[in-house]
């Protein structure tokens, strides 16, 4: 089996782009059926200090094929940026994450 290339921002460009801690969003689009939103979610808030840490939305695209999740969390530094980016890679029904 093939890993994927990793993909995630640098702790470099990370800290060098954010300020930390503090607010990290992230956008991923999967699959609207599934219980998409809620692994994404669980995946998410399973790196998060507290449940508050995480705000999101969610968006239905035109045709209702796919859902893009706008992930707003509190985050304390780029190492778990960088691990919250590795745990929404691995859900099942992801299309696109940036």
């Amino acid at each position: 089996m093939e890993s994927l290339p990793d993909n995630r921002p640098s702790v470099e460009l990370l800290e060098s782009t954010h300020p930390f801690p503090g607010s990290y969003t992230i956008k991923a689009i999967g699959l609207a059926d599934d219980d998409f939103e809620q692994r994404v979610v669980a995946a998410v808030s399973e790196h998060l200090a507290a449940a508050s840490d995480l705000d999101y939305s969610v968006r239905a695209t035109r045709g209702g094929r796919h859902i893009a999740l706008t992930l707003d969390m509190n985050v304390q530094n780029a190492e778990q940026v960088r691990s919250i980016y590795a745990e929404i890679r691995d859900v099942r029904g992801l299309t696109l994450l940036f």
